[in-house]
């Protein structure tokens, strides 16, 4: 696993905006409607896409060389840099809503003491699963 990545990216210019394709990444298509939207674009879906790879424990392939790809006359190829442990972490720590059912009469009395729901979730899980 590497903190960098650079990969090379096709932006494809056409009428109703601007389609961006990895040729070492299938399946990362972003798009966009301006060049620096597109680069930001691109920059996110390939991190998200990585991130994806790697915690499924696929190979991450090594980037073709730029002058291996050869451009349509409307396209553009742009060089694609993420770093990744500040993303790593962000989704360490994205937090997910969670549905969950308790007694109304329980709520109520929580309710009227202020007590943080999510606060004692997360206390109560933590010392289930002892990961303090």
């Amino acid at each position: 696993m590497k903190d960098t990545y650079i990969y090379p990216a096709v932006f494809d210019y056409a009428e109703d905006g601007i389609s961006i394709e990895f040729p070492d990444l299938p399946g990362c298509l972003p798009c966009a409607d301006t060049t620096e939207e597109a680069v930001k674009n691109a920059k996110e879906a390939m991190k998200l896409h990585i991130y994806g790879m790697e915690q499924d424990g696929d190979e991450i392939p090594e980037p073709t060389p730029i002058d291996k790809i050869k451009a349509e006359k409307n396209q553009a190829i742009i060089l694609v840099d993420v770093f990744m442990p500040p993303f790593r972490e962000k989704q360490r720590t994205k937090y997910v809503k969670k549905t969950l059912s308790i007694p109304s009469w329980l709520n109520a009395e929580a309710e009227h003491c202020g007590i943080n729901f999510s606060a004692v979730l997360q206390e109560a899980l933590k010392e289930r699963l002892n990961v303090h």
